[in-house]
């Protein structure tokens, strides 16, 4: 699929890829949120239901895409192994995913990866390559591609990759029918352009938010100039949505699909995140909490007394930064 191709994911073949995947990949359950703080900072009204995708194989849906990626390889071309490029959660997937399939993954991740997702890509036989920043990444993972001919698995562009994260929009959909919103975190917008294809095919009438960390909006710059954009410098402690582009393609699906983006603070972040720990008993990660982030700030008036959805994507997180991110915050 070209980069500036919109690419068609008609639910039937939504519904094939989800089936593809099989067992190997969990559907991730379903919860209802109820507890003092969330009805004080959501609404009393407001019924919030998470989708547990954070207890996915490889610890988040990057594995959805990643495995649907691999099953689509010739033998010659998985023979040859797969490469990536990611700051660790689409790395993790993809390392998990050669294992499975029998092959060989060199993963290129910036220096600033967090040493436990370096770690665990490594443990599912991942090779490292560690380089000074994401733009670099980039660079090196197409070398990599061209030198070694190994088949490139992208972190958020291309139908196979779409169809493996609109099979996580598709279950959610299935498994709470009746929903008024779905809120979804973004990076490069593959998530969100797969999860909202999917739940606007099953429920028409819901509506769909992305979210993304206020220092690396990519796809919220992309709505408001009208085309798909690349950014300079991301600051965000959510690392796994400071994707430095979105590709045309991605952007066009979530222009399709998505009601609105909305952003959020690092300190918004943090205190979501440690909203989910005490209420939810969730330790997750900066992007995992993205959602919740958005619930109780900027969709707070908008979603009162809906009934919503909330994405939590992942949980790739050490326990000593965790609990650094969480401690420095006062709330």
């Amino acid at each position: 699929m070209a980069a500036n191709e919109e690419p068609s994911l008609p639910l039937e073949e939504i519904a094939a890829a989800r089936e593809r995947l099989g067992e190997r990949i969990r559907e991730t359950p379903v919860w209802r949120w109820q507890g003092r703080e969330i009805e004080a900072q959501a609404g009393a009204s407001t019924q919030v239901w998470l989708k547990l995708e954070l207890f996915q194989t490889s610890g988040t849906f990057k594995a959805r895409g990643a495995l649907l990626n691999l099953l689509q390889l010739g033998p010659e071309a998985l023979a040859r192994g797969v490469t990536a490029v990611s700051a660790g959660n689409h790395a993790l997937a993809v390392s998990w995913a050669a294992q499975t399939m029998g092959t060989t993954a060199k993963v290129v991740m910036p220096k600033s990866a967090n040493p436990a997702r370096v770690a665990g890509c490594r443990a599912w036989g991942g090779e490292v390559v560690l380089v000074d920043n994401v733009h670099q990444a980039f660079a090196e993972v197409e070398r990599i591609e061209q030198e070694e001919g190994r088949a490139f698995v992208h972190p958020f562009h291309g139908k196979t990759t779409l169809l493996g994260t609109a099979t996580l929009g598709f279950e959610f959909a299935r498994q709470l029918p009746e929903l008024d919103a779905v809120v979804v975190p973004i990076g490069g917008g593959g998530l969100a352009a797969g999860v909202a294809a999917a739940v606007k095919q099953v429920q028409p009438n819901c509506k769909v938010y992305g979210v993304e960390p206020e220092g690396a909006a990519v796809m919220k710059e992309s709505f408001a100039a009208g085309r798909a954009l690349k950014m300079g410098s991301l600051t965000s402690i959510a690392d796994s949505l400071s994707a430095p582009y979105t590709t045309e393609g991605t952007y066009q699906v979530c222009r399709r699909y998505l009601e609105d983006v909305v952003t959020v603070t690092d300190a918004e972040l943090v205190a979501a995140m440690k909203l989910l720990f005490r209420e939810m008993k969730l330790a997750t990660e900066p992007a995992g909490a993205a959602a919740t982030a958005a619930l109780v700030g900027p969709l707070r008036e908008a979603l009162e007394a809906k009934r919503v959805g909330l994405i939590v994507c992942g949980t790739n997180i050490d326990l000593a930064t965790f609990c650094r991110l969480v401690g420095e915050s006062p709330n």
